[in-house]
């Protein structure tokens, strides 16, 4: 999701310190709030176009779908889960995306942006 000021980020302002973000761009998870805001800005770089689809707290989990078209033509559908503690802050995030050629061009572009700031190991 792009940040805006004026608005809350589904879950990039409530990010604790030790947080994981796992995603099927990266081969393991990324853990730490600024290294996790480093990958989510970086992928936003890479979309043209992103459309919400859907949004709802069940629980302590927020599901999050949306569509995007990146910057390259190809359409990407991704599902986000959030979840959090009793204090509303988000300790791990979930991102699924597909097809499977989109994933591999936005995995592409991000070693390519995050490979020197990032350990090796992570990318695909």
């Amino acid at each position: 999701m792009s940040h805006r000021q004026a608005e809350r980020h589904p879950f990039l302002d409530d990010l604790t310190a030790d947080a994981e973000l796992v995603s099927s761009v990266l081969r393991g998870p990324v853990t730490g709030r600024d290294d996790i805001r480093r990958v989510v800005d970086a992928v936003g770089t890479f979309y043209a176009s992103q459309t919400p689809k859907f949004l709802q707290s069940v629980g302590s989990r927020l599901f999050l779908e949306y569509e995007a078209v990146l910057t390259g033509g190809e359409k990407l559908s991704a599902a986000v889960i959030v979840d959090h503690n009793p204090d509303g802050s988000v300790p791990r995030v979930s991102v699924r995306m597909s097809p499977l050629g989109a994933v591999l061009s936005l995995a592409a572009g991000l070693r390519e942006r995050l490979s020197k700031r990032l350990p090796e190991h992570l990318f695909l």
